[in-house]
């Protein structure tokens, strides 16, 4: 007899394939014969939205508002609500007769978004060959078309990959939660709980851990958590992951103990280990690990030192029985080569390496625990693991989720995958190293890496520098160059408005980006506004970085994002439309020739960099 746990991703993740912290911590609690099982609300929710009756339902529901958003979904309501079914069962099986019919002119309705696209943008994109993906496509329009019909007139809250995330990012206070959950269930909230429902009856735990991954997820696992509280009366529930790591870290507010019992920070084996143990009577809550409980009416947080130590290389590896692998969706709503990999096809998610192992730039949260906790392995256990997945799953394409990728691990990873003949295929985040040379590169490539992604920041060689980076933009473009010779495709995440950041440092920034584009050192990137967080180095020490706080002023629920005034560099956000504009352009190989100044509606300094500095670092 032990205490029977179910492990609950709550909507919305990726769609494409299964969010891993669940089957991370399966692995491990059926190590510990804790009976254990997990589910996807998140992928089951999905799948029952998108359904004839329930698709019926969400216009008649919008008729019964008096809500006509996007007129021309309500115009085509009839082929919406007769061929969701057909479009799901596509973007999940990919058949290709089914894919000629999607694209038999027609056939699908076009509304809002469809109206954009051009015939030219499609075969430029796709061609004559590309049936399945140009099919892709257009399915992922027709779905996302009655997302934003959804959102816009049944529940303002729904999103693919989130759900009333803006009330959970940056809630200082618990407030405006806890008044939301006093207000009467959507009709998704209803289906959802139906879906929780039928978990529950199924399964009936003991112990309900919902992991809460990002702000997107909170909001749900809240009503699921109210739903049991108020119906299930001896099911005990306990919250965790990234956003309970990263933002509850301060927790002083006790209403949200109305909902859970227990809210777990950092790494999950070691504190349900022990809630399980203390649930079953075998130790007092003194001996928790890491988790906050309500006691006397206050939050108290329960670490008993020395803690359970679970090591990297002692992981078992994670376990997906239990979720429907065969459910999940490919969408490909950008062109982007890269992009899709983050919503295309099937990943099995692993861990290279607990941690960062460089761990020193300042705008990350390199005091938290998932960052600051470097932990290797070995490559023979890696390559074990990787086996044990395949042969799980019947997938072989693996997304390494490790902060930074270290080169040595990877090197040795690579070896071991081509001695013991095991053939994947495989991308991950890295560090731009000069490590990463012609024949490393090389050699990952023939072990099955087709991808990296590495930041590059603020392309400024003083900024990087600031930023403990521990690289120049010399060394990056010889990097890149290496993977991309090797076939290797490389995304760049790029990042404005860092403190003290001028204009002219933008505009060369981009300058280098267009530079790196066509040296074809990098295929493709994305921008981010910089944000200060409160476990960076920056938002520890902020006057350090020339900047001030001025908020949220943390009252008792989540701390995270700051806000904060940078009285020396340029206005930031006035840049962003011109530099995504300019990069759309560049990930498309054209507008190389045009002017910087042109991406922007106002002027900007002319660019001191040279034409050709790019070409001199390769050379």
């Amino acid at each position: 007899m032990s205490i029977k746990t179910l492990l609950v991703t709550p909507p919305f993740t990726q769609l494409n394939t299964p969010y891993p912290a669940t089957a991370y911590l399966k692995g491990y609690l059926d190590t510990q014969e804790i009976p254990t099982v997990q589910c996807d609300l998140s992928i089951d929710l999905f799948l029952k939205v998108f359904t004839k009756d329930f698709i019926a339902r969400v216009f008649m529901e919008a008729e019964q508002n008096n809500s006509f958003e996007y007129p021309l979904v309500w115009q085509y309501k009839e082929d919406y609500i007769d061929k969701v079914d057909f479009v799901i069962s596509y973007l999940q099986k990919q058949n290709v007769t089914a894919a000629y019919q999607l694209l038999h002119k027609g056939f699908l309705p076009k509304s809002h978004r469809c109206q954009k696209l051009r015939a030219e943008d499609l075969d430029f994109a796709f061609g004559n060959l590309g049936v399945l993906d140009k099919a892709k496509h257009m399915a992922t329009l027709f779905v996302e078309e009655l997302g934003d019909f959804i959102r816009a007139n049944v529940d303002e809250f729904f999103s693919f990959t989130r759900y009333a995330e803006q009330i959970a990012t940056s809630a200082s206070s618990f407030d405006q939660l806890d008044e939301y959950l006093k207000f009467e269930h959507t009709s998704i909230e209803q289906l959802l709980l139906l879906l929780l429902m039928g978990e529950l009856d199924e399964h009936e735990p003991d112990l309900v851990c919902f992991s809460i991954p990002f702000p997107g997820n909170l909001f749900a696992a809240l009503r699921c958590a109210q739903f049991i509280k108020k119906r299930f009366k001896k099911i005990k529930i306990a919250f965790g992951g990234g956003y309970c790591n990263t933002e509850l870290r301060s927790l002083t507010d006790t209403r949200i103990f109305k909902y859970v019992d227990f809210i777990c920070l950092d790494d999950g084996e070691a504190p349900l280990l022990k809630i399980t143990e203390y649930l079953f009577g075998k130790i007092d809550k003194s001996k928790l690990e890491r988790t906050f409980i309500l006691e006397n009416n206050k939050v108290v947080y329960k670490n008993k030192l020395p803690n359970t130590i679970v090591h990297h290389k002692n992981l078992p590896a994670p376990t997906y029985i239990g979720l429907k692998l065969n459910k999940y969706l490919s969408f490909l709503d950008v062109m982007n080569p890269m992009h899709r990999l983050w919503s295309d096809g099937r990943w099995n998610k692993l861990t290279i390496s607990h941690g960062c192992y460089w761990k020193q730039c300042t705008f990350c949260d390199v005091n938290l625990d998932y960052i600051g906790n470097y932990q290797n392995t070995t490559a023979d256990d890696l390559v074990s693991k990787i086996e044990k997945l395949v042969e799980e799953t019947g997938t072989t394409g693996f997304h390494f989720v490790d902060e930074a990728a270290p080169p040595k691990m990877l090197r040795q990873l690579a070896e071991k995958l081509i001695e013991r003949k095991v053939y994947i295929t495989w991308w991950t985040n890295i560090r731009f190293e000069k490590t990463f040379n012609a024949e490393l590169c090389a050699l990952l490539a023939k072990s099955g890496c087709i991808a990296v992604t590495g930041g590059l920041e603020v392309a400024s060689d003083r900024l990087l520098k600031k930023m403990k980076k521990g690289v120049d933009i010399a060394q990056v473009a010889r990097v890149t160059k290496a993977f991309s010779d090797e076939n290797i495709m490389v995304h760049a995440y790029l990042m404005y408005g860092f403190p003290t950041e001028t204009e002219q440092e933008t505009i060369d920034s981009l300058e280098v980006v267009k530079q790196l584009f066509e040296n074809n050192c990098i295929q493709s990137a994305f921008w981010h506004q910089f944000t200060t967080t409160i476990h960076s180095p920056i938002g520890q020490n902020p006057a350090s970085f020339d900047i001030e706080i001025t908020g949220p002023k943390f009252e008792g629920f989540a701390q995270n994002d700051l806000t904060h005034i940078d009285k020396i560099g340029t206005n930031h956000p006035e840049y962003r439309e011109g530099l995504n504009l300019a990069l759309n352009n560049y990930l498309n190989g054209v507008g190389f020739e045009i002017p910087l100044q042109d991406w922007f509606e106002f002027e900007v300094s002319k660019t001191t960099i040279k034409p050709s500095l790019i070409d001199s670092f390769l050379a």
